[in-house]
Formats: structure tokens, C-alpha cells, sequence
């Protein structure tokens, strides 16, 4: 799936970018279901950055077989998953960032292997793939990352607000001597990013959303040797790309999927989970 530049790009960089993973058509298809969904919107919590600002968010450990469910096991993203991280991966979660306009927060600096590590995992063999679904810009508070942080390794985190952010001083250090990438996106372009990767944004100041679909995945070999709000390793079914349109046209025929129980999403707050 991936060429052999673009995994040493992803191994030097910390990310990679690929543009139109998912279709015009498809991009909207998963934004109208995210918007009208109530379930995923009532079980949506709030996290606040350290000026008050909040984003909400709401997350999932298991991949069910609605919309969002299917997005996360195509062959487009977890092939790519797998060339990446080396081997067979598994859904370790997904979640979906809703920065609204004006009110949205910031998310601090920090790595998402500096909350990962604590549920087991022994080593950073994890990665997310963030999906644009409105565009992302510096003015609604678009991604920002830190090129070729993740080969600093884990670095220590504390509380930021309400967040969990990574070491102030070294933060500022690697501010200082590595290049700021933002992170700006069409819809359907998506970034694919390492565990260990520091990024953050910024509060969204603008009259725009910006809403995301992250989907974060760890290696099959890497199972955590204790049980946490995430899940240990589960066989991960792969489904056809065609599949993101083919549920969307199921759901257009049964003509109320937005009041069926998806098996894959929250009943709770999840707490202890990094978002963007």
C-alpha cells in the first residue's frame, strides 16, 4: 500500500500526510452522520485547556459495524497501519474531536504514547491516523507537530488544565530545535502520526468547526501485559474501501440509522485518552 519512501519518510519525519484518503462523497457521508447522531453527541464529553476553553470529544474502544465502526477496519487505513508499524495491528481506539467555533480549546503538547504508556504498553508501537472532516486551518485550531520528535523517545507528562501534557521544559527545548509543522487539511485528507510524535493545537478563535475522526491502532506484538480502559489485542476484521458507501446506502434504506444502537460506541467517559 505505502512505498518504501513513504515509510521512511513516516520512520524520519514522525507523520505522513495523504491526501484524499477518503472521497468527497465519503467525507460527507461520515460528517452528516457524526452531526445527527445522538448517541455519539450525548455521550460527548468536555476537556478543558488550561485558559478554561473546552473541546468535546467522543470516543469508542471497539469498532462496531456502523459507519464509524467500518471507516476504522478499511483495508486503506489499516493496510497502511500495518506497513507503518511493521506487522499486524488492532483498533485500539477511535474518537471524534468536535472543536466548535469560537469556544473550542487547545490541546497541550504531548505525546500519545505519554498516556499509552500507562495502560501496558511496553513499547511505542502505536500510531493514530487523523481524518480531516471540516478544513483545518490555523484559525479553527489545526494540528501542529513537532518533525521528528518521536525519535526523542517517551517523555514525561503531568496534568495541563484537564489534559495530561508533556514536560514543559523539554517541550520548550524541542520548540527550539525542530521544525513547527501546521498541520492545515482539506476534508478527507488525513495524517498519519507516531505514538510518540509531540504535537498540540490551538483554541479555536475562528466561526468555523473543525471536527475530526481519529482512529489509533497498536501492534498485534505490543498487547499490553495488563488490562486497561483500552483494550488488550482483538482480532481486527478488515472490510473492503468500499465499504464506507455501501453502509452509507444501507443507511439510507433503513431511514433511521441515527437511532440505532452502535455497538462500537461509548456508553462513558473514557478518561485517560489523548485527542488533537
Amino acid at each position: 500500500m505505502l512505498s518504501e519512501k513513504e515509510i521512511r519518510q513516516f520512520q524520519q519525519d514522525g507523520y505522513l500526510f495523504v491526501p484524499g484518503l477518503l472521497s468527497r462523497e465519503e467525507t460527507s457521508l461520515i460528517l452528516e452522520t457524526a452531526r445527527n447522531d445522538h448517541q455519539m453527541l450525548d455521550h460527548a464529553f468536555g476537556v478543558q485547556d488550561t485558559s478554561g476553553r473546552q473541546t468535546r470529544l467522543s470516543l469508542w474502544n471497539h469498532p462496531g459495524d456502523d459507519l464509524f465502526g467500518i471507516v476504522s477496519r478499511t483495508e486503506r487505513i489499516v493496510n497502511r497501519m500495518e506497513d507503518l508499524l511493521g506487522g499486524e495491528v488492532y483498533h485500539y481506539h477511535s474518537k471524534m474531536t468536535l472543536k466548535e467555533p469560537r469556544v473550542g480549546g487547545a490541546w497541550e503538547w504531548h505525546q500519545d504514547y505519554g498516556y499509552w504508556y500507562q495502560n501496558g504498553c511496553l513499547f511505542p508501537d502505536m500510531a493514530s491516523c487523523l481524518i480531516a472532516l471540516d478544513p483545518a486551518t490555523k484559525a479553527n485550531g489545526c494540528l501542529q507537530v513537532l518533525k521528528g520528535s518521536h525519535r526523542m523517545g517517551r517523555i514525561e507528562h503531568g496534568l495541563a488544565g484537564q489534559q495530561t501534557g508533556a514536560d514543559a521544559e523539554r517541550v520548550k527545548a524541542a520548540t527550539e530545535r525542530m521544525e513547527l509543522v501546521y498541520c492545515e487539511m482539506e476534508p478527507g485528507t488525513a495524517i498519519f502520526f507516531h505514538s510518540n510524535l509531540l504535537h498540540c493545537s490551538a483554541a479555536n478563535t475562528s466561526e468555523f468547526p473543525r471536527w475530526s475522526l481519529i482512529c489509533c491502532y497498536n501492534a498485534a506484538s505490543n498487547d499490553p501485559y495488563k488490562d486497561s480502559h483500552h483494550p488488550r489485542y482483538t482480532p481486527l476484521h478488515k472490510v473492503p474501501d468500499s465499504a464506507i458507501l455501501a453502509t452509507g446506502a444501507k443507511m439510507i434504506d433503513g431511514n433511521d440509522s441515527f437511532l440505532k444502537p452502535k455497538p462500537g460506541n461509548p456508553t462513558a467517559r473514557v478518561p485517560g485518552s489523548a485527542a488533537v
